[in-house]
């Protein structure tokens, strides 16, 4: 392939995009945006809730819909874990339907970790919703690196993950 690669963003390609994260207990409102906007710097709140204080525990739901992919995507290819992003992004796949979770406790210092399967992190999640036609095709070609020439890869195939996580031996 020749030239720069086109990147997607998400935006105007077709797809809702929901975000959302649950503050609670002593969750610093001020960490969680930050976490939040490390992947997505256009999410906002109306009114920043005060931080947590002894006897007084915070328990909100911060949703943001209509955000870019852009910072995200730009992060699975900067940190070159394209393969897993295909995997962990497309394992809950329901016809034109996806959600997938990242540490909130990573993105505080801007890297991507899928939390293993069944398993909360320490620091909570940030759930990331997406919908549209083509969703397959689209976790494809947003996670697509000039390995998969030699190597290619769709979803579910052979190569995927296995179910907790591991990753699937293959020659």
């Amino acid at each position: 392939m020749d030239g720069p690669r086109l990147r997607l963003t998400g935006t105007g390609e077709g797809l809702s995009i929901r975000v959302m994260t649950v503050l609670s207990g002593a969750d610093s409102p001020q960490k969680v945006m930050q976490a939040v906007h490390s992947f997505f710097p256009e999410a906002n709140v109306e009114a920043m809730p005060e931080e947590p204080a002894f006897g007084s525990a915070i328990d909100e739901l911060w949703s943001f819909d209509g955000l870019s992919m852009q910072t995200f995507l730009a992060a699975l290819h900067e940190q070159r874990i394209l393969d897993t992003a295909l995997d962990f992004m497309s394992r809950n796949i329901v016809e034109d339907r996806t959600e997938f979770t990242l540490s909130r406790q990573a993105a505080v210092v801007e890297k991507v970790s899928f939390p293993i399967p069944g398993k909360e992190p320490v620091g909570g999640v940030i759930t990331v919703q997406l919908q549209g036609s083509g969703l397959k095709e689209w976790l494809e070609a947003a996670t697509w690196h000039n390995g998969r020439a030699q190597v290619p890869r769709t979803i579910n195939d052979e190569r995927s993950m296995l179910d907790d996580g591991e990753a699937s031996t293959w020659h």
